[in-house]
């Protein structure tokens, strides 16, 4: 591939992206990428999509569902490659997210010792089932099932 090539084969942002050519065509229908159609109905795709598909593994990896994938992408110029600046819009405006899922996870790793240390056979104890013990409050026995729902009662005649 000539390095000065203005359109990518699905075969080439593939080896570039190191993404896979099925992978590609899923972000495709999903409108995370765009690409042009040849007269032989092959996939042409700008140089600015090598910058968007990374875009999209990163964010799938800090674990961004794809509709904000997609959403956040929507916010970019279609008719030029995005600049450093487009790029740190984007990602400020997940910051607060991330921040939050962070102290989510660090919450959960902290509490992760006393829970597996009960194997919930200790519920008074574990922190992410029965936080304080609230369950405890309602009486002994297990109380995460849900006794509303009752197999029909046998009929009889």
């Amino acid at each position: 591939m000539a390095w000065n090539s203005r359109e990518l084969t699905v075969g080439q942002l593939a080896e570039r992206s190191g993404v896979a050519v099925s992978a590609l065509h899923f972000y495709e229908t999903k409108g995370l990428i765009s690409s042009r159609r040849t007269a032989g109905n092959q996939r042409r795709y700008s140089r600015d999509t090598l910058r968007r598909v990374a875009f999209v593994r990163l964010s799938q990896r800090l674990g961004i569902p794809l509709k904000t994938i997609k959403d956040a992408l929507a916010e970019l110029p279609e008719e030029r490659t995005p600049t450093r600046d487009d790029w740190a819009r984007l990602s400020g405006a997940w910051r607060r997210e991330l921040d939050d899922r962070i102290e989510q996870l660090q919450r959960l790793r902290d509490d992760l010792t006393d829970c597996i240390g009960c194997g919930c056979l200790s519920l008074d104890r574990c922190a992410l089932a029965n936080p304080y013990d609230r369950l405890g409050e309602e009486g002994p026995g297990a109380r995460r099932i849900d006794t509303h729902v009752r197999p029909p009662a046998p009929q009889c005649r």
